[in-house]
């Protein structure tokens, strides 16, 4: 089969053998995957978790059908067109956990949709609602909102019942887009006063939970538009692993700064994180309350373009590779 592998001088198509399902493992016959910021990391030559090195494969999220199931597997069975959260889902095949795989909704629903969602939903639910606690009628702020996760975070935020949710991005662009996916405050998060216009926005209370893509520089920040009592769950580290911090003002309004990744999670861990979000939002996937949208798609022969693409930082949704 072919799959998308990192080389010595970047990200090529090798010839590699079809995988076989364990046990409690599904085999996917790849359709369509879709691009994360982890798949640049590993590309540009960095670990993530244990992937990462000459010869890593690339990919975390595709849709599909079932090729086969291995003896414990139960929900699915050969031929379902499923969705899932799998390893090297730049590839003609791939297989995953079963409890990270999903049936695609209907017959309405594209391959190339399908394979937006398994990652932003598990991520931005768990994020949201199991670390972040989000109750009805408390504010969210979306730190990094015009990223994929970002966009189906503010989205689950409304429909668990935020009273307000407000979104940062450094593009006008990009701003004036939030809205359609929940948005109620788009913020710029370049300018230095945005905590006070986000305390502002909630009545000078502050943000009761701040999801935050971006860390870095503006973690001070988050302290500053943070509730006292609030929470900040850290999830991703677009600005930077490290950056300073005001553990006084941490202190001072008794935050709770929670930090998630699925890299050390067990597999039991990831199928609970599945089976939550599903039990919450999966009437929402198949009415189409929740979307995602697509910026562009490549054929899987272009992997490299599409990585390219992200790393520019020049789009809005997701980049899907088409695999057929």
């Amino acid at each position: 089969m072919k799959a998308a592998v990192l080389g010595e001088n970047g990200v090529e198509i090798r010839d590699l053998p079809k995988p076989v399902p364990k046990p409690n493992e599904v085999l996917i016959r790849v359709r369509a995957s879709s691009l994360n910021r982890a798949d640049l990391l590993v590309a540009l030559g960095h670990q993530h978790g244990s992937v990462g090195g000459v010869g890593a494969r690339i990919g975390l999220e595709c849709s599909g059908e079932v090729e086969a199931v291995g003896a414990e597997v139960k929900d699915v069975r050969a031929g379902d067109r499923v969705m899932g959260s799998a390893p090297g889902g730049f590839a003609e095949f791939a297989v995953t956990d079963a409890g990270r795989v999903h049936r695609i909704p209907g017959n309405n629903m594209s391959y190339e949709q399908a394979a937006c969602f398994p990652v932003a939903l598990q991520t931005m639910h768990n994020a949201v609602m199991t670390a972040g606690r989000l109750k009805r009628g408390e504010t969210l702020l979306m730190q990094g909102a015009s990223t994929g996760v970002g966009l189906m975070g503010m989205q689950i935020g409304k429909l668990m019942g935020a009273s307000l949710v407000l979104g940062t991005s450094t593009n006008p662009e990009r701003r004036s887009r939030l809205k359609e996916f929940g948005c109620d405050v788009a913020l710029d998060s370049s300018d230095p006063n945005w905590p006070k216009q986000a305390k502002k926005a909630t009545g000078d209370k502050g943000v009761d939970l701040i999801v935050d893509l971006i860390s870095g520089g503006v973690a001070n920040q988050n302290l500053e538009a943070a509730a006292l009592l609030g929470r900040i769950v850290n999830v991703g580290r677009l600005g930077g692993m490290k950056g300073d911090f005001d553990f006084d003002l941490h202190a001072l309004k008794r935050i709770d700064y929670i930090g998630v990744t699925f890299r050390t999670r067990t597999v039991e861990e990831v199928r609970e994180i599945n089976r939550l979000m599903r039990a919450d939002l999966w009437p929402a996937v198949e009415s189409g309350t929740l979307s995602l949208p697509i910026y562009k798609t490549y054929p899987l022969d272009d992997i490299a373009a599409a990585l390219s693409l992200m790393h520019a930082n020049q789009h809005f949704g997701k980049v899907v590779v088409v695999v057929s």
